[in-house]
């Protein structure tokens, strides 16, 4: 099915820009170009992935940026350069709809924690780190597993006091939303013994039950991560340079950091990297939904700054002017729920996480007027709302507040993003196919957390999880995403293959009715990730007038097992004509 069947089951305002908006993806590629090219591909499969069933074409050209040709090789212009694929495949840049190249690019910083049998290797880890750690620092880890380690547990305050008792320490599970601290780190974030939980979160505490332990949860966490001292300078600057080397190494030409904010310093590095032009692809940026308004002020100040000639801009060959400098502020991010274990459903779990008693449905992060106002807020307007949530419940309260918003203003081409919406009912997919919301489904949790899922949450409920087959069934856009470094690598690829094999880490197949083709998984991370941030009409498809965003594989994806669709090989990355990431070892 195509986008057309998605018009028809929205409202009749969003008829006009829906249908503007797809009509490429269903008519005839342009044919012949008298334009001279910079550049010629052929020997290969060019996958243009412009249509419900593969298509390939046997020559494509750019020049100035943009794809001037798409057909037979026979009628392909002239070009400067000529590229013999040599049989590797063409296929537009994967796009990034929901991850943390910011976040990232400062993990790459810190100690690497995935892996880790048990503490004590944690805590050699951590000190390692600590004597890489410049002064005025925190030593910092991410992405260990308390499930996975020796004693099922997190480190204690005592374990990471160890560590050091003078320099703050944290550290930060593989999701993201769990973390611990050293009584250095609590120090310096102001929290003490009498220190209240937020709402959302909560600090672990001793047998008194006041006494810090270490262990934080959700906002908690978030409320003394945002104390770590700011990165600056060459600091800064490794952080972005580090972080787009590494989305371009995968493939993509553009990438998102859906949670600036997470850090104090995120605003800044981001605006470092516009006045150095630092980025060689573009990226999309959402605010924390508690530095909206600093976020959006410098915005302002940014484009202000552009305007009058105070920050060089580099040329732009879509002429977006949403984009300075390869950034685009293009949404706000709310967390309603939190992940495997706090997951907010209108049923309990089958089988409570460790530490939960009672009956147990995980809880939810933000109250309905939070959420309700920036409906209010900006329903109306380009700034996109994304909304983390990975049970039903929180999708009922963001499907509630979109219901409010329409019955006040009417309905808008929005395209709200329910991020991960990991379980979804059949009711809440028809509601999100009628107000034009998008899931970008974290695939990758499938391998990594699809057997937990089936033990917490029943296997029902864990076998609809990522249910993209369900989208592709009701003809509705569904895009997959990484969330790195919640996954270790921001690879699209794996992204893909889970979401064709949907197999765990015990080498289960779960749910397999959600399997979805390997050509629908490349929809996924192609055309409707171009749909889902409203850059369809320059990205997303190898058509005459896009952008020259391309990814060359060594392999097809549509013609390898299945089960190999992970281990392909990125050969090249160009954005906008220029190669961003090659792997010279795949060159002839």
């Amino acid at each position: 099915m195509s986008f057309y069947r998605f018009a028809i089951l929205i409202p009749a305002a969003l008829l006009t820009a829906c249908a503007a908006s797809t009509a490429p993806l269903s008519r005839a590629l342009p044919v012949a170009s008298a334009q001279s090219a910079d550049t010629l591909y052929v020997d290969g499969d060019i996958l243009t992935m412009a249509g419900n069933d593969p298509a390939y074409v046997g020559a494509l050209a750019v020049a100035d940026g943009r794809i001037i040709y798409a057909g037979p090789r026979a009628s392909a212009p002239a070009a400067t350069k000529t590229v013999d694929l040599g049989g590797k495949t063409l296929l537009p840049g994967f796009i990034d709809t929901h991850g943390h190249m910011v976040y990232f690019g400062k993990n790459m910083i810190d100690a690497d924690l995935f892996g880790t049998p048990d503490i004590p290797d944690l805590i050699a880890r951590m000190k390692a780190q600590a004597a890489l750690t410049p002064p005025g620092a925190w030593i910092v880890g991410f992405g260990y597993s308390s499930s996975k380690m020796k004693e099922g547990r997190t480190p204690t305050v005592e374990e990471l006091d160890s560590i050091s008792t003078t320099v703050p320490v944290m550290i930060v599970n593989d999701s993201g939303h769990l973390g611990a601290a050293n009584s250095a780190a609590f120090a310096a974030a102001g929290v003490t013994a009498e220190s209240a939980n937020p709402a959302g979160g909560s600090f672990a505490r001793k047998a008194d039950g006041k006494a810090l332990a270490g262990p934080m949860e959700e906002t908690a966490l978030n409320l003394v991560r945002a104390k770590r001292p700011a990165f600056t300078g060459k600091m800064a600057d490794d952080v972005i340079t580090g972080g787009a080397r590494m989305w371009a190494s995968m493939g993509q030409t553009t990438a998102q950091d859906c949670g600036i904010g997470l850090g104090d310093d995120d605003i800044a590095i981001v605006r470092n990297a516009i006045n150095k032009n630092l980025l060689p692809i573009d990226l999309y940026v959402c605010a924390k939904d508690s530095i909206i308004d600093p976020m959006l002020a410098q915005a302002n100040e940014v484009r202000a700054d552009a305007t009058a000639g105070r920050v060089k801009l580099a040329a732009r060959t879509d002429g977006d002017r949403r984009y300075i400098n390869r950034v685009r502020m293009g949404g706000i991010k709310f967390w309603l729920d939190g992940s495997l274990d706090t997951a907010w459903f209108t049923q309990p779990y089958a089988n409570n996480p460790p530490g939960k008693t009672g009956s147990y449905s995980g809880y939810r992060q933000i109250e309905d007027a939070t959420l309700d106002a920036a409906f209010d807020r900006f329903w109306t307007t380009d700034i996109q709302i994304n909304m983390h949530m990975n049970g039903d419940a929180a999708a009922d309260q963001a499907l509630r507040a979109i219901e409010l918003a329409v019955k006040k203003y009417g309905m808008r081409d929005h395209r709200p993003v329910f991020i991960h919406a990991t379980y979804l009912r059949p009711d809440q997919i028809e509601k999100m196919g009628r107000y034009g919301a998008v899931p970008t489904f974290l695939t990758a949790s499938i391998a990594k957390g699809g057997d937990i899922a089936e033990r917490f949450w029943g296997p029902e409920r864990a076998a609809a999880a990522a249910g993209a087959n369900s989208f592709v069934k009701a003809g509705l856009p569904f895009t997959f995403s990484h969330d790195a470094p919640v996954s270790p690598s921001p690879s699209i690829l794996q992204l893909v293959d889970a979401g064709v094999n949907r197999i765990t880490a015990s080498g289960r197949v779960i749910g397999p009715g959600e399997r979805v083709s390997a050509y629908d998984g490349l929809r996924a991370v192609t055309v409707y990730g171009a749909f889902q941030i409203k850059e369809e009409k320059t990205k997303g498809t190898l058509e005459v007038g896009k952008l020259a965003d391309l990814v060359i594989l060594g392999a097809n994806p549509l013609k390898v097992t299945p089960t190999t669709i992970k281990s392909i090989k990125v050969i090249e990355t160009i954005k906008e004509g220029v190669t961003v990431y090659r792997d010279d070892a795949a060159q002839p």
